[in-house]
């Protein structure tokens, strides 16, 4: 049997090969994108992706079984996808409906805009608009192109498999959760399927094996299986059986700006959002709303505060979650309801007034701190939680708070520590600022007047262009110089300022009170809004024998802790509270944030991204979509015009190995397999005999190439020049024998760029024009 009956024998083979490998990858992008559902929500953009991902794949199937090249195969793939997204979404600007117009082009960014606005603002999971679910198509579409050519073109699985694991990891990350067994057995499944059928191709592709082989390749199924098996076995039972992780600590963004909190104090992105998003409702028998916490950062090492990571405690569907807090017998403590309800809002941190004692109503499993009297979540979510929670908030008279000693042996150290390496100006400015105080107290109310003076201004982009945004001692010294910043800076300083003077100090994450709602008035419960820009930060400062005080520093945001006296007329019993629990009528204070708008600038008012597309003419875009259509398609014989360069030189320099594979070079282009089974001696007979390349110059090239590989100091009867010059004469003659349209195709779409001589894909070609 010859070569070529071989050959022709193993045809249907492929075929199926080929099919079950575009099948299984149509199974694997389909299980990777299964956790997106979390993020995503299901609907028409689902079924346009589905149908992409088939269309671009089921065309790259059809190419291979007719022979055409692999950049003939990518570019039909590349025009349906095109083609595809521009009936999906620009069919109104479209020629015939499928050819995208100047027009069709300069709605692109717009809708990417559009998607880029979903994904600040949404909350996952997230209902697709127009724009995100173009984006969300057209994605999927270039995923499906890109791992075609690698699992069919380049025959690399399990590089597809690297790929698709880690698009299936990333809404994983976004909002971590429970892992999704069916997505990924699924996946499991389809990459082993990958695997072992791309294995059983490479291993047919040599001849043909008698019947241990055969059982050898069962046993290989088997051992796949095996290994499967034991993949879920791990996974899905043994997974749980680990220790449970740490509390996951959100950095921002993972549902869009403004809509979750970041505990490490980098709220910048978050306050600097295009838009305001309401976050939660509040309804509370308190005299005011509350400042509703989430996070506490006690630890400071001087360049980062940290969430605090203590011991946590199950919250029970039903009575206390924390003792009442320790307050001495002589101070008022008032008991207050506040009943929340969050909506855009996705976070693993439960925003909660303090100091909190019973929450109820949530759903899920959450976790609370006793130390700071946090609830928190290992995998929930606040979204869409409705709960109650009660507060005991103690109520000492200003005569009582400046009786009392700041600190206590029961905090630990992390409350004060301080670096060794301290900027001179924070102590030396605290102890400035302070110097009058008669009390603990004092001093403190000192630091929050001082700050929140004309000395200090209110901004939210003055920090980033002048290089300081961040909340370590660096950029709080640098604060203190330039007089302006946002909650951060405030906070850290004060907070850091205290521990200089020897005072326990920590940070609080967590919202501002809300705004009263119009259907509020005259209620017994008002009403409350509470939205994204109300992000706040603020400092504590631990007094014994009532707690932890909140202050507020920061310039023109909230409501300044203070305290009356006890003794301008009445009874203690009811003394006035700190004002972040009772101050002024809700309608007159000042706790939203300053517009966004009236900061420094014009910086943020919108995006110029649709403006700069309209400046843009249709015949600048049709322009410069032509120069780009020319280049691309230019650029493969550029290419392999520098490659030929490049081996030419080299193989007149006298290396043998650069001429024979210019030689296969030439081959591949013009469909002429070149097996990795068949030896030198082999390949050059068959060009002789098939393909009527001269005998002299395939004799020199093929005695050359076998004399380096198999004899010693061959190199040194090497006629580089002459070499160089055999293997030029092959490849005109083999291009002088082949079709003009197989002549046209190894010009401008040559397969050397991407198939390698030997491979599964360089052994089987040229049924069509030989």
């Amino acid at each position: 049997m010859s070569a070529g009956d071989v050959t022709v024998l193993r045809t249907p083979r492929r075929r199926r090969d080929a099919s079950l490998l575009t099948l299984g990858l149509f199974a694997a992008i389909a299980a990777a994108l299964l956790p997106v559902f979390s993020v995503m929500q299901t609907g028409s953009w689902t079924v346009q992706a589905a149908f992409l991902t088939a269309a671009i794949l089921g065309a790259g199937l059809a190419a291979r079984l007719l022979h055409l090249p692999a950049l003939v195969a990518t570019l039909l793939e590349v025009g349906i996808w095109l083609f595809a997204l521009t009936a999906m979404f620009g069919r109104a600007t479209a020629v015939l409906w499928i050819i995208p117009s100047p027009a069709t082009v300069s709605t692109v960014p717009s809708l990417v805009a559009a998607a880029s606005e979903e994904i600040r603002t949404g909350v996952a999971p997230v209902a697709p608009g127009v724009g995100l679910a173009f984006v969300l198509v057209a994605a999927i579409g270039g995923l499906a192109v890109v791992l075609d050519h690698v699992v069919l073109t380049a025959r690399m699985p399990l590089l597809a498999g690297v790929g698709l694991v880690a698009v299936s990891l990333i809404p994983t990350i976004a909002i971590p959760a429970d892992v999704d067994v069916t997505a990924f057995v699924l996946l499991a499944a389809a990459l082993l399927f990958l695997l072992r059928v791309d294995t059983r191709s490479r291993h047919a592709a040599s001849r043909p094996r008698p019947a241990g082989p055969r059982l050898r390749g069962r046993g290989a199924s088997a051992t796949a299986l095996g290994i499967a098996a034991v993949a879920v076995i791990v996974a899905v039972v043994a997974t749980p059986l680990l220790p449970q992780p740490a509390l996951r600590f959100a950095s921002g963004g993972t549902g869009g700006y403004g809509t979750t909190i970041n505990p490490n104090l980098e709220l910048g992105n978050d306050l600097r959002q295009p838009r305001d998003v309401d976050v939660l409702t509040l309804q509370t028998d308190a005299p005011t709303p509350p400042y509703l916490r989430a996070v506490t950062l006690s630890s400071f090492d001087g360049s980062v505060w940290q969430p605090d990571r203590a011991d946590t405690v199950n919250v029970p569907d039903d009575g206390p979650v924390f003792a009442a807090p320790p307050i001495d017998s002589d101070i008022a403590v008032a008991q207050y309801t506040t009943d929340i309800s969050v909506g855009e809002l996705d976070s693993p941190w439960l925003p909660v007034p303090s100091p909190a004692t019973t929450v109820t109503g949530l759903q899920g499993d959450w976790l609370g701190m006793p130390d700071n009297r946090t609830i928190v979540s290992r995998a929930g979510s606040s979204r869409d939680q409705d709960y109650s929670v009660q507060t005991s908030v103690p109520r000492p008279t200003l005569e009582q708070i400046r009786a009392r000693a700041v600190g206590g042996s029961e905090l630990g150290d992390a409350v004060r520590a301080l670096p060794a390496d301290v900027p001179a100006i924070i102590g030396d400015t605290a102890r400035e600022v302070t110097a009058g105080a008669s009390s603990p107290y004092d001093a403190l109310i000192d630091l929050q007047t001082w700050f929140r003076s004309s000395a200090f201004r209110y901004s939210l982009d003055a920090p980033v262009e002048a290089g300081f945004d961040g909340a370590g001692l660096d950029a709080v010294a640098d604060f203190l110089q330039a007089r302006t910043g946002y909650c951060v800076h405030y906070a850290s300083a004060f907070a850091v300022m205290a521990r200089t003077l020897d005072m326990p100090s920590r940070i609080v994450v967590g919202y501002l009170p809300g705004t009263m709602s119009s259907s509020g008035v005259g209620q017994e419960r008002s009403t409350f809004t509470v939205t994204s820009s109300q992000l706040h930060a603020w400092p504590e400062v631990y007094f014994q024998g009532i707690g932890w005080v909140p202050f507020e520093p920061t310039n023109s945001l909230g409501v300044p802790t203070s305290f009356a006296s006890g003794t301008t007329g009445g009874t203690n019993t009811t003394p006035n509270a700190p004002q972040h629990q009772q101050s002024a009528a809700p309608e007159t204070q000042s706790t939203t944030a300053p517009s966004l708008g009236n900061q420094d600038g014009p910086g943020l008012q919108g995006s110029g991204t649709t403006g700069d597309t309209r400046g843009i003419g249709p015949g600048l875009l049709l322009a410069g979509g032509i120069v780009l259509l020319l280049l691309l398609l230019g650029a493969p014989a550029a290419l392999r015009a520098l490659r030929r360069r490049s081996r030419l030189t080299t193989a007149r320099a006298g290396d043998p190995v650069a001429a024979w594979a210019l030689v296969q070079d030439d081959a591949v282009d013009l469909g002429i397999p070149v097996p990795g089974g068949e030896s030198p001696r082999q390949f050059a007979e068959r060009l002789v005999r098939e393909h009527g390349a001269d005998p002299g110059d395939v004799d020199s090239l093929r005695g050359a190439i076998e004399r380096v590989s198999y004899a010693e100091n061959a190199g040194d009867a090497v006629n580089g020049p002459e070499l160089a010059e055999a293997a030029a004469r092959v490849g005109a003659g083999l291009r002088a024998r082949a079709t003009g349209i197989r002549r046209a195709v190894s010009r401008f779409l040559p397969r050397s760029l991407l198939v390698r001589p030997g491979t599964a894909a360089a052994e089987e070609r040229e049924r069509v024009g030989a």
